[in-house]
This record gives structure tokens, C-alpha cells and sequence, in this order.
């Protein structure tokens, strides 16, 4: 069984102070800075929560987590003093930072719960996460608001929670993961970050004049119906080493070498167009965000180390719902890779212009699936001098409103198997077929290799 299922039972109590605003511990530059033509696309206008689970460590017995906390972060927004500011829009709807130091807005908060009672297995959606990291009102628009929001939450083992929601215009994945490993870094008593932040976001706009050289079907205008982004149900699936091999055994001899980005996406997005239902002549999209950090002839010159801006597009696959369910996995992996194929320098220009030629688009969202693959960027590995976190990474699956965007996130389960473990938001019942399909799939494959 690759769900995980959360402590459906467990409630306890957060008590919160006000928020306050951490400004940078000294003075830095007050200017305007310009965001990258690839940062402030619609799509990406929104806000993305991760959390972080530490427990107690005796070698730091009489230091309080929320003052180390807070005044790292003093100092480590003297590097990356634009997240103290605030964004606004220019003409034509481009966004800047206006790094005026009006600050990072700050949580203290105590529960009265210990780390055990989350279970042996930690992983969305977590108990009270609302509570866990609290977003006051009016705190979590685009534009005028704080960039990014950090709540530490002590428990009474000792144990803390981080939590920190990130402006997704400002930073993706890479970039929010440098940023908390830098602060990680001064709180254990750097003087700067190991990694120095770039700005640079020019690097990332539209050439003059825009030409765009390729195809983009993640901009297309569809008509459709969305999924609602009310009453839906939050869900994990954990896939290890035994999940991966099964869905390999679906696979032709010749397809075998396949990554198990590949299979676990094909198959999370074969049983989502299944558990959906749709009309079997709608075409689906599957989408996932390729890194220009990463991977052979994606930037030439590279990105510069520490650039913590958006670095990322969009390729897409797509088919006919009917196809996609009446065809083995094999049928969804090729066309996974298939698209990742079409990723190279490029690629990022030709999104960049088009996205300046037609207005800043959001990708779209009608019958669109859409996965991130976070689970390399080494979140578990933020230590504040407690140790490395138990359960590290995003918090939940979609993005705004959007409900078919998830995480893959690095996880080692109570068993010591290393995999990923990947939240997933649908309607109750279509979460239930969901379900069934991918456990439906993985014992086909299963006995498959028995009767073999």
C-alpha cells in the first residue's frame, strides 16, 4: 500500500503572540528591484507553505528555538534583504521588489502536544496546520504584503516546529531551500551564508525583441471546467523502493532504464485521469517543473551559484483522456520523457518572450496535472542546531487556488526506506477512486511478476 494515512484524532492547542516584523539586523541598500520576466508570470502568483518538524537535542538544552530563529534572521536578511521588502507592479503588470525593510513578518508560538503524538510516519496534511503556521489577515496577497511569513512553534518535548510560508513570485524551490540552509547556517553561528545570494534576475528576461522559437502547449487557452477549490480532501502516497520496482515491472525490457521520475509521474497521473472521470475525448495535460539549475544543456552559461530566483518552465505532455486510461504505463512514460527532451537554454528564452508577448499568463488549469520534484533540493538537511528535521519540505499539495499541483518530497518512513512521499488534494470520492486505482495498479504489477 503506498497511502500513509495521518492521526485523524489528534488535536491539541497553539497559543500564538502577535507578529512582528524582523528587519535586516543592519542597514541595506533601498532601492527597487526589478523581478526576472519568468518570476512574475500569473502562475506563479501565489503562496507556497513549507514545515519542518525538529525534536528535542539535549546539546542545546536551555537555548529557545524562536530567539535563535529570530535573530538569525536579522542577520541573514542583511544578504537577502529583498525578502525584507514588499512587492509591487509596475506598467503593464511587472513586478518589483521594493526593498524597503519593512521585514519578514514573525510567529512565537507554543502547542501542547509532543513530537510522538504526530506518529511514527510524519507527513501531510498535518493536524492544525493553520494553526501550525498561522497567516493573519490581510498577511498573504501578492502585492504589499510580506514576502515571506516564519512561525516557530515549541512543543513540549522540546521539540520545535519551523514553518514558513514563501511568496512563490519571489523564489522556487532551489532558491526558498538556499535561503533556509543560509539561515540554518547563522543560526548555528556563520557570519554569512557558505552560498552568497545573486539577484540577477535579468538573466531571466525577455530578449529584445521577444521571439518565441518553440511550441508551448502549458499556455494554451483551454475551456473547461476546474477542479473546486473547496471541499477537497488532502492525502499522502508514499513511493519507496518495492513501489518503484513494481511500476518498473509494467514496463517493455526496452523501457526498463526509465527514471523513477518518470514511472511515478506517468503512473500518478494515469490513476488521477482515471479517478477524474472525464470524457474520454477531453485531452488531459501533464506538466512538470523543469530547473534551469539542473540538468545537462539546460542554461548556457549556467545560472550563477546562488541565484534564487524562478528558474523554472513548464513542459508539458498532453493526451486524450481515453487513450492515456486504456494504455499501459508504458504510454504515459514516454510521453514524460518525451517532454522532458524538448528542455534546453533555449526553452527558458522562448517561455520568457512569450510570456512578455502575451501578457504574463498563467499556465493553464483545465484537466492539467502539474508535479515539482523537490525531493533533492535537501530541505531535511536545514539544521538549526537541533539536529537535521524529521519531516522537511512543502506542507501541502496545490498552489492558490489550483489543486492539481503537487510535491515530490524526499522521505525516509518509519521502516527506513528511502522514497518520496507525495501529497495529493481531490474531492473526497474522486480521492477514493484515486486511491484504488494506484493500489490497483501496483498489485497488477505485483502479481504480474508472480505469474511471470
Amino acid at each position: 500500500m503506498a497511502a500513509l494515512q495521518a492521526p485523524s484524532n489528534l488535536v491539541f492547542t497553539v497559543s500564538r503572540c502577535q507578529p512582528e516584523f524582523i528587519a535586516p539586523a543592519k542597514p541595506t541598500p533601498q532601492e527597487v528591484k526589478l523581478l526576472s520576466d519568468i518570476d512574475d508570470q500569473a502562475g506563479l502568483r501565489a503562496q507556497t507553505p513549507f514545515i519542518h518538524f525538529y525534536r528535542s537535542e539535549p546539546s542545546m538544552a536551555g537555548k529557545d528555538p524562536v530567539k535563535v530563529i529570530r535573530e538569525a534572521l536579522a542577520q541573514t536578511l542583511v544578504f537577502y534583504y529583498p525578502f525584507a521588502g514588499r512587492l509591487r507592479e509596475g506598467e503593464f503588470g511587472k513586478l518589483m521588489v521594493d526593498c524597503n525593510g519593512e521585514g519578514v513578518m514573525f510567529i512565537e508560538a507554543d502547542a501542547d502536544v509532543i513530537l510522538q503524538q504526530f506518529g511514527d510516519d510524519l507527513h501531510p496534511p498535518f493536524p492544525c496546520f493553520q494553526d501550525l503556521l498561522y497567516s493573519p489577515a490581510g498577511s498573504d496577497g501578492n502585492l504589499h504584503c510580506p514576502i515571506l511569513l516564519i512561525q516557530v512553534t515549541r512543543l513540549k518535548c522540546g521539540g520545535f516546529i519551523f514553518g514558513l510560508r514563501m511568496n512563490h513570485s519571489m523564489s522556487d524551490g532551489p532558491g526558498i531551500a538556499q535561503f533556509m540552509k543560509a539561515l540554518a547556517e547563522i543560526a548555528k553561528g556563520a557570519t554569512q551564508p557558505s552560498i552568497l545570494p545573486v539577484w540577477n534576475r535579468d538573466l531571466l528576461n525577455a530578449r529584445d525583441p521577444p521571439n518565441i522559437t518553440l511550441t508551448h502547449h502549458e499556455y494554451d487557452e483551454v475551456v473547461g471546467d476546474h477542479i473546486p477549490s473547496t471541499n477537497i480532501v488532502h492525502r499522502s502516497f508514499f513511493f519507496g523502493p518495492s513501489e518503484v520496482s513494481s511500476l518498473r515491472r509494467l514496463l517493455p525490457n526496452h523501457l526498463t532504464q526509465s527514471t523513477s521520475f518518470d514511472l511515478i509521474t506517468a503512473c500518478l497521473w494515469y490513476c488521477r485521469t482515471k479517478a477524474l472521470e472525464l470524457d474520454p475525448q477531453d485531452e488531459v495535460r501533464l506538466m512538470f517543473l523543469a530547473n534551469a539549475r539542473m540538468g545537462r544543456d539546460r542554461f548556457n552559461p549556467p545560472l550563477p551559484k546562488g541565484y534564487y530566483g524562478n528558474a523554472v518552465v513548464f513542459p508539458t505532455a498532453f493526451s486524450i483522456a481515453g487513450k492515456l486510461c486504456e494504455s499501459p504505463l508504458e504510454y504515459g512514460s514516454k510521453l514524460v520523457r518525451k517532454a522532458k527532451d524538448v528542455v534546453n537554454g533555449e526553452y527558458f528564452h522562448s517561455v520568457a518572450d512569450l510570456l512578455v508577448s502575451r501578457g504574463r499568463p498563467s499556465f493553464t488549469t483545465v484537466r492539467s496535472f502539474i508535479v515539482a520534484d523537490f525531493s533533492r533540493l535537501g530541505f531535511k538537511d536545514v539544521d538549526f542546531g537541533w539536529g537535521k528535521a524529521v519531516f522537511a519540505g512543502p506542507a501541502l499539495s496545490g498552489l492558490g487556488t489550483f489543486q492539481g499541483f503537487t510535491f515530490y518530497v524526499g522521505y525516509t518512513n518509519s521502516k527506513g526506506e528511502e522514497g518520496r512521499i507525495i501529497p495529493v488534494c481531490l474531492p473526497p470520492e474522486t480521492m477514493e477512486k484515486f486511491a484504488k486505482e494506484l493500489d490497483l495498479l501496483l498489485n497488477n504489477a505485483n502479481q504480474s511478476a508472480i505469474d511471470g
